[in-house]
């Protein structure tokens, strides 16, 4: 029987360094996938202790800069990376929870820099990457969603808003019938990482629901980011990818 033949596969992942970026980054190179990191810091050395069987490069870059984004953009890295490939992945990870609590407690500048991070750079990258990708057959976007963008929680109007924003912008981006171009925002459910963390920590008065949270981690009801990123990274992989612009790993 003749062997199966894989398409030369690269991707880009945003907010690599730790957490579910982190396990998407070892999921995907573990499927022979070369892959781009893209953060405010390096994980070079704990990532290539593993030696899955992708290659790994990675960029360091503050996606809050939107000036900084925009000019690291103009460059050629992105080409340059997926120079080769046969299907492009993007993964639009990065993303900051704060500031939590009411409006009238939310300084300007962190919000500033919530919604920069959470949906300007997301959306920069996909232009930038529907440009370079542009000979690319097989094109594939992945917004990293959250329940919280299709049910409202108290404290959490900025999180809410700007996950909100890249269900809708991928629900938009599939009526752009790009060719080759898959575009979808998944939610990867209620995954263990450092924001679940900031969640227990912050006070109850901002964020009613604290508790909530608390006792889904004392219960034992968290995924893990491994489990959560070999989940996203097979949906992302199938057939099935960019049928529907929205989705959650917990129903496929």
């Amino acid at each position: 029987m003749a062997a199966t033949s894989h398409p030369i596969t690269k991707a880009i992942v945003t907010g690599h360094t730790r957490g579910l970026g982190a396990a998407l980054v070892d999921a995907l190179r573990a499927r022979g996938i070369d892959v781009l990191g893209v953060s405010r810091s390096r994980r070079a050395a704990a990532v290539d202790a593993a030696a899955p069987a992708g290659r790994f490069e990675e960029v360091e870059l503050d996606l809050s800069n939107s000036g900084k984004l925009a000019q690291w953009l103009a460059g050629d890295t992105l080409a340059r990376f997926l120079r080769g490939a046969e299907r492009a992945l993007l993964v639009n990870n990065a993303g900051t929870l704060g500031p939590v609590g009411p409006s009238a407690v939310q300084p300007p500048a962190e919000v500033a820099a919530a919604v920069a991070l959470n949906v300007a750079a997301p959306l920069m990258l996909a232009g930038a990457f529907s440009n370079a990708t542009s000979g690319i057959a097989d094109r594939r976007i992945a917004h990293v969603s959250s329940g919280a963008a299709r049910n409202p929680y108290p404290g959490w109007n900025i999180y809410c808003a700007t996950k909100a924003a890249l269900d809708h912008h991928a629900r938009a981006a599939a009526l752009d019938t790009e060719r080759g171009m898959r575009v979808a925002s998944v939610a990867p459910g209620v995954v263990d990482t450092e924001m679940q963390g900031q969640i227990r920590a912050v006070d109850e008065t901002r964020f009613p629901l604290r508790e909530r949270f608390a006792e889904m981690k004392r219960s034992g009801q968290l995924t893990s980011p491994e489990e959560a990123a070999s989940k996203f990274v097979e949906y992302l992989l199938s057939d099935a990818f960019g049928r529907t612009p929205t989705a959650d790993v917990r129903s496929l």
